[in-house]
């Protein structure tokens, strides 16, 4: 087999499948079902996926938080809007952050940015990393808490670029996952969205366990591959922890033979970094860039949900290692002609 390139990842998305809204309930998505087996697809609801396990498997969800991670500030002086993204607190005494602003050519080192009427909310650029990134020192009187807290009111969700909306009061709830509990991530594990309060219960009253890991998602899981060559593709890195308690949940499930779930390619990336090569999950806390593509041996999960991925994107790639490159085009080509929708408030799939 020859290597794959990133142009063998390509295929024509017609704009009206980016979700701009996600569906009206949680669970009612479209779920399109793949056996890998027998190179198979059904066309689903997400909440049908309970069918496809038995009880005792096992489902591992990523519970990272999504903060508010985009703020507006004006410049002092010019007073010129620009939008400031959060990627990465680097000193919590100091304030000092790694940010994004837009538009960047008018951002130098030294400027100060006002955040609100008051100015109680001040940044300082101390700063540049890369053409749009910038370093920031926050200015503000009062404790750290109350910095947070600030920082949090004047955010708003970080809805993707695509979505070329407005921001809605209802993307603070249904932009982020129900279980979510470490905040940290500046994009929602999105596989994660589909499942509601009623479902969960539902998996419960089945039997079915689960299990959870962190990976704080950085905007690196949006950047396109720039190479052909994907043995050369750098990713970004990502904070990922791996308690001692859910690493047991998950081997004791591996000894047992159980089905294994992984919801989402983010919670994908976390096992597979921390696994080792007798397939075992030790607790893990740490960075991790790990890139995954065809041919890949997965260590852990036997079945992945999934969303639908933009052509030639890191995500899309991992998928075609768990399922599969042919049969993912395929599934691809299907999800297209049946209207499916494709990212972040897309339609899901369940991989078998």
């Amino acid at each position: 087999m020859s290597k794959l390139k990133t142009s063998d990842f390509n295929f024509h998305l017609p704009e009206h499948l980016l979700a701009e809204h996600p569906s009206a309930n949680r669970d009612e998505a479209k779920l399109m079902v793949l056996h890998r087996k027998t190179q198979t697809i059904e066309h689903k609801l997400f909440k049908d996926v309970i069918n496809y396990f038995e009880e005792k498997d096992l489902f591992i969800f990523n519970n990272t938080k999504v903060f508010p991670a985009r703020l507006y500030g004006n410049k002092e002086k010019t007073g010129a809007k620009i939008e400031v993204f959060l990627l990465r607190e680097l000193d919590k005494e100091t304030r000092v952050w790694d940010v994004l602003v837009d538009p960047a050519r008018k951002i130098r080192i030294g400027n100060k940015l006002f955040f609100n009427e008051d100015e109680s909310l001040v940044a300082e650029v101390i700063d540049n990393t890369t053409s749009r990134g910038r370093t920031l020192r926050f200015l503000y009187d009062g404790s750290y808490e109350e910095f947070r807290a600030k920082l949090k009111e004047l955010g708003e969700t970080p809805l993707p670029k695509y979505i070329k909306r407005e921001v809605e009061p209802e993307d603070a709830e249904r932009y982020q996952t129900i279980y979510a509990k470490n905040e940290g991530a500046v994009a929602a594990p999105t596989a994660g969205l589909h499942f509601s309060k009623h479902l969960m219960k539902r998996l419960e009253i089945k039997g079915i366990d689960f299990a959870e890991v962190t990976l704080h998602i950085g905007l690196g899981t949006f950047n396109p591959i720039e190479v052909e060559d994907l043995s050369k593709h750098k990713m970004e890195s990502e904070e990922a922890i791996i308690d001692q308690i859910n690493a047991d949940k998950i081997n004791l499930a591996v000894e047992q033979g159980r089905q294994i779930c992984a919801v989402g390619t983010t919670t994908m990336r976390a096992i597979e970094t921390s696994v080792s090569s007798n397939k075992k999950i030790g607790p893990y806390t740490g960075w991790t860039n790990k890139f995954i593509f065809p041919p890949h041996d997965f260590g852990v999960a036997t079945s992945m949900i999934t969303n639908f991925h933009m052509p030639k994107s890191t995500l899309m790639m991992m998928i075609a290692a768990f399922a599969g490159k042919d049969f993912l085009m395929h599934a691809y080509e299907e999800a297209v002609k049946n209207e499916y929708k494709f990212y972040s408030y897309g339609d899901a799939m369940l991989i078998l």
